[in-house]
């Protein structure tokens, strides 16, 4: 039997400093049977995942999180080493000769297809490129995002596809107080975007949308919101079945939408249910030109089901928000069909020492909050476990810090990452904004360097 004790304490690397990541580092840091250091590692110089590049931005208050998360990196038990990224810098067999236990929280970074002809298209992206793009991702800084479309069709029913519909229909002034990346600002401000069609293959009553998020459309500046009554017809006897609360107060924002009389605004948001995309038009350039979409009704089963009625949309650009996946990981198992790390309650199937939480454990589900009892579960799993933990032969800070100086990896530390965050708060003060962030690598070593 292990036994851990302070001046050898339970060594854990937690890959991935997104909401699970950091939630359980959390979770280890506040229970008291086993003493413990943890090192929590990222691929990008900027810890926080989804919150940073993922949350919209203008939800600014659902990003004050980090202030709790900041708290947990800076523990002395706790040490940030971004820049790193398994398999390039680090493989899973250096992580088990350097830790006795390895959490996985690398979330789901890939997206889903429509699967319908013309979806690769000039024109035809998902989503999670666009978000990443406008919130700065280092991955997607450099994409040029020409927004000469005239209409954009947003293809989903839950909040992503909702943030990106009203980033794609605010103004240029109420962009400016969220802290949109500047790049990002520049190219929405000159946007020709007059229609945004958000599309749902099924009703109102089967939206992953929250109220919230919905009802914001209402209170945008310079567009109207379009509903056809007919898209969201409910029954009496259907409306007072409703027994989930945020699914009627939907239902009751919807049709006050559909109540609305436009006021001549410059922008639509065309909210469309009980519709499907089945195939995307071209022009002779490649672009994309239209969307074909059919008429659904829905089944017994609450299925979608064609009822061969078709109509072309006039858009010039097609989001993609369907769902997410995951990704493998080199060296740990994954379950392809699932898009997860096969694991029970955290417990990475037929590997001691190795767990996961988060999106890749358990699939894209959830609020940022949601993670927090995931981790937990987690973390629950492996203080069972450490009495019988294999001890790992190089359990030191200081033999990680010795390999990666081997092989040249620039790690970032909390310290520099701070130093960055006080740039981007300052230059944002000065602009008159919240944040400006700074999105490519390369200039983001120039403020961390710049200050060693």
């Amino acid at each position: 039997m292990t036994a851990f004790a302070p001046d050898r304490p339970l060594r854990a690397a937690v890959i991935g400093s997104g909401p699970s990541g950091i939630y359980a580092a959390d979770a280890l840091l506040k229970q008291v049977q086993v003493p413990v250091e943890v090192d929590v590692f990222d691929r990008l110089p900027t810890p926080y995942g989804l919150v940073r590049y993922g949350v919209a931005p203008d939800h600014l208050k659902i990003k004050s999180v980090t202030a709790l998360f900041q708290k947990v990196l800076s523990d002395a038990r706790v040490r940030f080493l971004g820049n790193v990224e398994l398999g390039k810098d680090l493989s899973a067999d250096d992580l088990q000769a350097h830790y006795d236990a390895v959490i996985y929280t690398v979330g789901a970074s890939s997206d889903r297809r429509l699967n319908v002809p013309g979806e690769d298209l000039g024109g035809s992206l998902s989503a999670t490129e666009f978000v990443a793009w406008y919130n700065g991702h280092p991955d997607a800084a450099a994409r040029e995002m020409l927004l000469h479309a005239s209409g954009v069709a947003v293809v989903g029913a839950g909040n992503v596809a909702l943030d990106v519909a009203r980033i794609l229909a605010k103004t240029a002034g109420e962009l400016h107080d969220s802290d949109i990346a500047p790049h990002a600002l520049a190219a929405l401000e000159h946007s020709k975007v007059e229609d945004v069609y958000l599309l749902s293959r099924r009703g109102p009553l089967q939206a992953k949308f929250t109220t919230k998020e919905l009802r914001e459309f209402g209170e945008l500046a310079g567009a109207d919101v379009v509903v056809l009554p007919g898209e969201i017809a409910v029954s009496d006897e259907d409306y007072a079945a409703i027994s989930d609360n945020v699914v009627k107060r939907n239902v009751d924002v919807l049709r006050e939408f559909a109540a609305k009389v436009p006021q001549g605004q410059p922008r639509r948001v065309h909210l469309r249910f009980l519709v499907s995309p089945v195939e995307l038009i071209g022009d002779a350039g490649g672009q994309v030109s239209g969307i074909r979409i059919e008429k659904n009704r829905l089944d017994e089963q609450g299925n979608a089901v064609g009822t061969g009625e078709f109509e072309v949309l006039p858009v010039q650009m097609v989001l993609r928000s369907v769902g997410y996946k995951g990704v493998a990981l080199s060296g740990v198992p994954f379950d392809d069909k699932r898009g997860v790390i096969p694991n029970t309650r955290g417990r990475i199937e037929h590997r001691s020492g190795e767990y996961t939480a988060g999106w890749i454990k358990r699939g894209p589900s959830g609020v940022i909050g949601t993670n927090k009892a995931d981790a937990a579960e987690t973390v629950a799993a492996l203080l069972e476990d450490a009495p019988n933990l294999t001890p790992a032969p190089q359990a030191s800070r200081a033999a990680v810090d010795a390999l990666l100086a081997a092989r040249q990896v620039d790690v970032v530390s909390l310290e520099d990452y701070l130093r960055l965050d006080a740039h981007e708060l300052s230059s944002g003060q000065a602009a008159g904004r919240p944040r400006l962030k700074v999105a490519h690598r390369g200039a983001m070593f120039d403020v961390i360097r710049g200050g060693r």
